[in-house]
């Protein structure tokens, strides 16, 4: 993570703990968010260029890692331990990309997310901020 997006991101948690933000909160939005943005730069520069295999290899690498190699460290680290409200986070984590898988391969033959699809997916994102927001 580079020093402005770090800058961000600690300023925004002190602000969010200041408020009385949850934990669990703070994670799926601002840590999330501030985290994820290096993925956006990449694959929103690459699409523009019509470099879309990397595009999506980008975010699919990106979310085998943090699972397989990010979460497994931590977990060897110090046991992780997952409320029981963590449950809903896990099921959109699983459902999205199967969502995605779902939407390039099997509804037309063309293997392409378009422009109304991704609406589509930016919709469902939003509706999940909103109930992690109103979950706390």
């Amino acid at each position: 993570m580079n020093i402005g997006a770090k800058w961000v991101v600690d300023g925004a948690v002190e602000i969010a703990y200041f408020l009385g933000v949850s934990q669990s909160l703070i994670a799926v939005t601002i840590i999330a968010f501030g985290t994820s943005l290096p993925e956006l730069a990449t694959s929103s520069m690459t699409a523009l260029k019509k470099n879309t295999d990397i595009a999506i290899g980008n975010i699919v690498g990106s979310n085998i890692f943090n699972i397989l190699l990010i979460l497994v460290i931590s977990s060897m680290i110090r046991p992780l331990q997952f409320n029981i409200a963590s449950n809903v986070d896990i099921f959109v984590a699983i459902l999205a990309p199967l969502l995605l898988f779902i939407t390039m391969f099997t509804v037309r033959k063309k293997h392409v997310l378009n422009q109304r699809e991704g609406i589509i997916f930016l919709i469902l994102y939003i509706f999940y901020l909103v109930f992690a927001i109103y979950r706390g």
